[in-house]
């Protein structure tokens, strides 16, 4: 598996804050890994300040929509959870573990057989300002939609590694 993940991901998703959260930015990285799917992240500039000696949680999901827009809401055009199999929250293809944040940096590293990379290829990853709960309907009460990216293809930029 280390060499899998030491190579080239099969896609990727370069995150961007909104308006309200511009220095957001970082990669998430998708790895097709025995039959499943390893979610890599590297994320800076998240809002943590009240809680940078312990840390804090962000909600991170995978999106059905295919852009980070949206013109009544902030990112209101990534949609809901991916949820292809019509599951209640937290069993959405697209529910992740939280992000941990420490002094605004989250690295990250999930496996999940819930979706493999070539599924979501086109979908959002986003970052929500509060925690998911893993119980409430339908999104866990996560909050704001902070950050997204759009997973794409494989992609030939070399990881960004600060």
């Amino acid at each position: 598996m280390v060499e899998k993940l030491n190579g080239m991901p099969e896609a990727a998703a370069r995150i961007s804050g909104t308006e309200e959260y511009p220095d957001i930015q970082g990669m998430v990285y998708l790895f097709e890994v025995y039959g499943g799917t390893v979610v890599m992240a590297e994320i800076y500039g998240l809002p943590d300040e009240e809680w940078k000696d312990v840390g804090k949680f962000f909600g991170f999901h995978v999106h059905e929509g295919g852009r980070c827009a949206g013109e009544r809401e902030p990112l209101g055009e990534t949609g809901g959870h991916y949820n292809p199999n019509g599951m209640q929250h937290p069993f959405h293809a697209g529910d992740l573990p939280p992000l941990l944040s420490v002094n605004g940096t989250a690295w990250y590293a999930v496996y999940t057989g819930r979706f493999h990379p070539d599924d979501v290829i086109g979908r959002t990853v986003v970052i929500h300002l509060d925690s998911d709960d893993f119980y409430t309907q339908p999104a866990g009460n996560s909050g704001l939609k902070i950050a997204c990216g759009v997973i794409q293809e494989q992609m030939t930029a070399q990881r960004d590694d600060r």
